[in-house]
């Protein structure tokens, strides 16, 4: 690993954090700087903070355990990575891409709303990409839809980024609606937004789309990751493929 010009030093906590509330130190020698974890624009800017935070530190195995159950699926049914179109939303700073492009795909462009996560990409991983755009698909007008469209997607995935206000529902369901019939789709969400206390809307819209719009192949809970407290976070990977759109105009 290459020399870090920072320290991350972890909070010495009394008590459990909720996942959007968990913050770090970054001590520059010089002067320190209080983030929080959620807060992934500031994370991006600075070089390998994002590794070294979620994936070093707290163990985050997220990418390779949708990517893995993907290639399975694709595997069970006949299909190769090769013949994958991918739409990597919320795409962050390409640890996704980057494991789907070492299994082979053919395209993959990634979009996240953050300009920020495409700059860490250019700086960090310029290549994996075969595009990469700065754009909120929850304000989804005629010109932003053309450029995603021109890609004809055969796959979606999404790691990390549903829930939290991150992405809303309403987002997540324009990308679904960019990717052609039966293809393929795979995500993951913190178990407790699958939960009847839910309070994002991911619950109703999952369970919505499983009925006419989305058959699924695989459905696990792993660990995501340790929290801040070293307490195990489990999240939900689906892996599944598309039937039809979603009509939109049906969804609450």
């Amino acid at each position: 690993m290459q020399d870090l010009n920072y320290e991350v030093i972890f909070p010495a906590l009394d008590h459990q954090l909720e996942q959007d509330e968990e913050w770090i130190i970054v001590d520059f020698g010089n002067r320190q700087r209080k983030v929080r974890l959620h807060d992934y624009g500031a994370i991006y800017r600075i070089p390998r903070l994002y590794e070294e935070i979620f994936y070093e530190r707290l163990q985050c195995n997220s990418p390779e355990v949708i990517c893995d159950m993907l290639s399975g699926a694709l595997e069970k049914s006949g299909c190769s990575a090769r013949d994958l179109r991918v739409l990597d939303f919320g795409a962050g700073n390409g640890m996704v891409g980057e494991q789907l492009r070492e299994r082979g795909c053919d395209l993959i462009v990634g979009v996240d709303i953050l300009t920020e996560a495409k700059d860490a990409v250019d700086r960090d991983r310029p290549g994996i990409y075969d595009d990469y755009y700065a754009m909120d698909l929850s304000q989804f007008d005629g010109e932003e839809a053309e450029k995603l469209k021109q890609y004809d997607f055969n796959a979606l995935i999404t790691v990390a980024a549903l829930g939290f206000n991150d992405i809303p529902p309403g987002a997540f369901l324009n990308a679904f609606n960019l990717i052609g019939g039966e293809g393929w789709i795979a995500f993951n969400i913190k178990d407790r937004f699958l939960a009847n206390k839910d309070d994002t809307g991911y619950k109703d819209t999952i369970e919505g789309i499983s009925k006419d719009n989305f058959s699924v192949h695989q459905r696990r809970r792993y660990r995501h990751r340790f929290s801040l407290g070293g307490k195990e976070l489990y999240y939900i990977a689906i892996v599944g493929k598309k039937i039809r759109d979603v009509n939109l105009s049906e969804i609450p």
